[in-house]
């Protein structure tokens, strides 16, 4: 047999006396896409910045191709041909395209780049889907979809014998996806062995060979790839089957319930075409399909983002068409909306935990001053302690907190308006299990305290076993609507692609 690409033998590594890995032993072969699974706190950011030279290890030995390593930098890793690509992205935003993505490219006694480098830029791009992507385009200027493909080929730049993918497809459409899975597939081809760590299981089993799964620091098992069902892998990763992840819906009926959101004849430049839904109070609704199909363009409309709407939007039997967020959120209305990207969108990074938590209370108190003895920060408070919010001081930037805790922020700053409907785009996106098992059973308590919700999520099994009803999307138009017994993934699946599923769906 032949030796691993890379091997770990006995490895440890604590952070102040607190262990982060412990006696680890695990191997990675060339040629292979090796997924790592584990929750946060499980290991897995510590193992692969011991692989990417940014730590080194307490204790063990780390082998490249047989032979003892020292990372001592990443620059040392990146010479053996160890390349990770984080979660969070390090675009150098007043850099071009190009510019970040051939950095590491040789200079000359100049310092200047050979056009060259250029186009294997262009080309690495091309491959990964980042064909409409100019690079003289500053890296600012980019969506969170274009930076994340942007940084994958600045990986793929640098000729990876390792490549380590930390959740390198959250951001992505299905279409991207796929572009960057094929691309994973010649790089198997060619030999090159791949860290691939997502929290999207129909992802891992799409394109990983085999699964590791760490807990606590340690390594539990490594297996191929089908040789255990999803609910398996899940028990291993967290103690508990996937059923346990999401409460249940109860025996309350809600098709009697008074309609809070109602749409119809809602179109969009081309994208939205002819929508009609409903969301009843106590419903947890859910918006389909594959990505980039016209879900995320329904909830900005819906929220006010979008302008020239046609059609009719109601809350409450009142019609909001017209409305802008500033409006749409007001007590009137009662609209919030959590969206894609909480960095960008929902977070004020460098403000403190507190005052993003008030921000989106500022237009109902007067002149944008809150009385911070206020029922409004009693409010804030307990939703806080509702939601579990982990952190070291109110006081300190919410770009301290994990990811987890920083979407619970976003959620929290919206609850705190007691809004009558609350829509959500894709909320658990690169969280942890355990994380999303607390945001399920809030948004059910949520629900069963009368909140209207509208999730739109790109994960099946969250949308299968979460929501009341789900709209499936394709085209822009609303192809599906799936309930009770008819909700299933494979009927997701099936309605997502725009094909024949099974009777009793009403279409």
């Amino acid at each position: 047999m032949a030796e691993p690409l890379i091997r770990l033998i006995s490895v440890s590594k604590s952070y102040g006396g607190v262990p982060a890995l412990t006696d680890v032993d695990f191997h990675c072969e060339a040629g292979l896409v090796h997924a790592i699974l584990g929750e946060n706190g499980a290991g897995k950011s510590t193992l692969m910045k011991l692989l990417a030279g940014v730590i080194s290890p307490d204790a063990g030995d780390i082998l490249v191709s047989g032979k003892k390593a020292r990372l001592g930098s990443p620059r040392e890793a990146a010479r053996l041909g160890i390349v990770c690509m984080f979660q969070e992205l390090s675009l150098m935003p007043h850099l071009s395209v190009g510019d970040n993505i051939v950095i590491s490219a040789p200079r000359t006694r100049l310092g200047l780049l050979q056009r060259a480098a250029y186009d294997d830029a262009r080309a690495i791009l091309d491959g990964v889907g980042g064909v409409g992507i100019s690079l003289s385009a500053s890296a600012s200027e980019l969506s969170l979809a274009e930076r994340q493909l942007v940084e994958i080929a600045k990986a793929l730049f640098r000729k990876p014998r390792l490549l380590i993918l930390d959740e390198a497809t959250s951001a992505l459409t299905s279409k991207h996806v796929e572009a960057i899975f094929d691309v994973l597939r010649d790089l198997k081809r060619r030999g090159v062995a791949i860290l691939f760590i997502s929290h999207r299981m129909h992802e891992v089993h799409a394109i990983a060979d085999r699964i590791s799964v760490f807990r606590n620091g340690r390594h539990i098992d490594t297996f191929d790839v089908g040789a255990r069902s999803p609910n398996e892998v899940i028990n291993l990763m967290i103690g508990r089957s996937l059923e346990e992840l999401f409460p249940p819906r109860g025996e309350t009926p809600v098709e009697d319930a008074p309609v809070v959101l109602g749409i119809s004849d809602l179109s969009w430049n081309e994208q939205l075409n002819d929508i009609g839904m409903h969301v009843r109070k106590g419903e947890i609704v859910g918006l389909g399909g594959l990505d980039g199909q016209g879900q995320q363009h329904l909830m900005h409309a819906v929220f006010g983002v979008l302008r020239k709407v046609s059609g009719r939007m109601e809350v409450n039997g009142k019609q909001v068409n017209g409305a802008l967020p500033s409006r749409a959120k007001q007590a009137a209305i009662g609209l919030a909306l959590v969206p894609e990207d909480r960095k960008t969108e929902g977070l004020i990074l460098e403000m403190s935990v507190a005052d993003n938590l008030r921000l989106a209370m500022l237009s109902r108190v007067p002149l944008g001053i809150l009385d911070l003895n206020s029922n409004i920060e009693v409010r804030i408070q307990k939703l806080i302690d509702r939601l579990s919010l982990t952190y070291g001081s109110l006081d300190s930037p919410v770009a301290t907190l994990s990811g987890g805790n920083q979407q619970k922020v976003v959620i929290a700053k919206w609850l705190a308006l007691s809004p009558k409907c609350l829509l959500l785009m894709d909320p658990t996106r690169g969280i942890d299990l355990p994380t999303k098992a607390q945001i399920y059973r809030l948004l059910r308590e949520l629900a069963h305290e009368g909140l209207a919700v509208v999730l739109q999520s790109t994960d099946h099994e969250e949308l299968v076993h979460l929501c009341d009803r789900v709209y499936v999307f394709y085209g822009g138009r609303i192809v599906s609507e799936l309930t009770g017994e008819a909700l299933t993934p494979s009927a997701l699946i099936s309605a997502s692609m725009n094909l024949p599923i099974s009777a009793g769906i009403r279409q």
